[in-house]
């Protein structure tokens, strides 16, 4: 039952019955809705700005678990890089060094890969920075794995190869040591016979009496028997694979023929001073992928270390060549 009002009218000095319009009652309603709706906001601005609901709550323990969790995954993945990188250091400084491979360089083994898009999809995010590092991180650690992995087989290749392999380096010396007249003319610069000039000399220079045999010093297949590059003369070029070759220049007769397969020590022509040449004597040098080294280096099948020690002494004084 609603309540009557009444309102004291002074002038009257009576009591007199206070009608309120619907217009006075709405308007009344509304302010009082109106305050109690800013209080509800106030009250609810506060909440969420200074209390975690019960839900967020728990996603931000979830959320430090993950942070946990991609730190321990780091953490993982820099120690297999670290053991990855043991393999590669391994790979390249024993290994290959055994198998007379070439080291894989640095920039395959550590090649990224390219461009921000490839990421673009894990951007935007509260913690992107982190999810980035982590899959630039293991991308990296993939690629370099799928390399070792390839450089192991072939390292196995190499070792089932490993008799050929032997068998086809160069290893001994052309010319027998008993034939010998003069110690060998070494690699490096040396006096030009004929200009007397300072000229570097990519091969070692056997000297012996014309006709003196010359030998194969690996298996491998003759290339060239001929004398189309005059300064060499007569010469031979053995390809031994697994990126060797050696020549031998100046003989006076060539005894092996292109397409021949010739082992360590076979005959293949003798000693002579044909070519650009001021004495009898091989000139005789070593080609690994297709750069002339020093074949001092590949001496080691028939000499005694004290030989070897002699060979490399002599080979080493700067003298005039012969060639």
């Amino acid at each position: 039952m609603s309540k009557i009002k009444y309102k004291f009218n002074t002038k009257s000095l009576s009591y007199e019955k206070l009608e309120i319009t619907f217009k006075q009652r709405f308007s009344t309603f509304i302010s009082y809705l109106a305050t109690g709706s800013v209080f509800a906001a106030i009250t609810v601005l506060i909440a969420f700005t200074y209390f975690d609901s019960p839900k967020e709550k728990t996603q931000k323990r979830e959320i430090e678990n993950l942070r946990l969790q991609y730190d321990l995954l780091d953490r993982r993945m820099s120690q297999v890089s670290s053991i990855l990188q043991e393999m590669q250091e391994r790979d390249d400084n024993i290994y290959r060094v055994v198998f007379e491979a070439e080291p894989i360089p640095e920039n395959v083994r550590k090649a990224g890969f390219g461009g921000i898009d490839r990421y673009k999809e894990l951007m935007n995010y509260e913690n992107s920075d982190l999810i980035v590092e982590t899959t630039k991180k293991l991308d990296q650690l993939s690629k370099q794995l799928y390399i070792q992995s390839k450089s192991f087989d072939e390292i196995m290749n190499m070792a089932k190869n490993k008799e050929k392999l032997l068998a086809c380096i160069p290893a001994i010396q052309p010319v027998s040591n008993k034939d010998l007249k003069y110690p060998p003319s070494g690699y490096g610069y040396r006096t030009d016979p004929i200009y007397k000039t300072g000229e570097f000399h990519p091969g070692i220079d056997f000297t012996a009496n014309t006709g003196t045999p010359i030998f194969a010093t690996g298996d491998g297949v003759v290339e060239v028997a001929d004398d189309v590059m005059q300064g060499y003369g007569n010469h031979v070029v053995i390809n031994h694979g697994f990126g060797y070759e050696t020549l031998y220049g100046h003989m006076s007769r060539i005894k092996a023929f292109v397409g021949q397969k010739v082992k360590r020590g076979e005959l293949i022509g003798y000693v002579g001073s044909t070519g650009r040449s001021t004495g009898p004597h091989v000139h005789y040098e070593v080609i690994r992928n297709g750069e002339k080294v020093n074949p001092i280096n590949y001496f080691f099948n028939d000499l005694s270390p004290a030989e070897y020690q002699r060979l490399t002494e002599q080979a080493s004084r700067a003298s005039q060549s012969f060639d």
